[in-house]
Parts: structure tokens; C-alpha cells; sequence
């Protein structure tokens, strides 16, 4: 899966997904690099309650009023987004968690 979101790329092989959920809120963060204007946040950012490792977490918001996807990845690394429609980042949650549901139930 790629992500471009302005300025901003991430490519996530979906072979790497932990977890997916749903949040209401993003946790309190620090930005390290991005941009917060009127309701979209874009960047990276780290966690202030993860002050004994540097790991990033990219955030990718259009609608800060919109519930937002959590992705859990690679184990501990987290990604953050949502798109303007609701509707689409609605259908972007099933696509994820049905692509984790396949791979947890494949074979090794």
C-alpha cells in the first residue's frame, strides 16, 4: 500500500500489518516535522509517553473531526489517518482489516 498525503510518502507492505482499529483522538505528540492547518495534521510525530525510544509515528489527518484508522505495524510502529469522506476512510478500515483477517488465516 502507498500513502502519499501532500508532501509526504509512506509505502506499508501489508504483509507488515499488526492491528488496525478505529481511535476518536490521536494520543498526545509532539511534531517533528509536518503541519497542523484548520482540520487536517499531516507529518511526524512522536508520543510523549514513549520518551525512552525516538520511534515516529506518521500521521496523515484530512478531517480531525472524523474518527481515525490506527495502523499498528512491524510490531510496535504506529501510523495514524483518515481521508475527508468519511465514507471512503470507512471503506479504506474494511479493505485493512479484511487484508489482516487473510493473512492471519493463511498458512505459514
Amino acid at each position: 500500500m502507498q500513502l502519499l498525503s501532500g508532501f509526504y510518502y509512506k509505502e506499508l507492505h501489508l504483509s507488515e500489518l499488526d492491528s488496525v482499529k478505529w481511535v476518536d483522538r490521536l494520543p498526545p505528540m509532539q511534531r517533528l516535522s509536518g503541519f497542523s492547518a484548520f482540520d487536517k495534521g499531516k507529518g511526524i510525530y512522536q508520543e510523549f509517553k514513549d520518551s525512552l525510544t525516538d520511534e515516529q509515528v506518521h500521521v496523515y489527518i484530512d478531517n480531525f473531526s472524523n474518527r481515525k484508522i490506527k495502523l499498528v505495524y512491524n510490531d510496535s510502529l504506529l501510523l495514524y489517518m483518515n481521508m475527508k469522506d468519511s465514507l471512503d476512510t470507512d471503506a479504506l478500515f474494511e479493505v485493512l482489516e479484511n487484508q489482516l483477517t487473510t493473512l492471519a488465516e493463511a498458512p505459514n
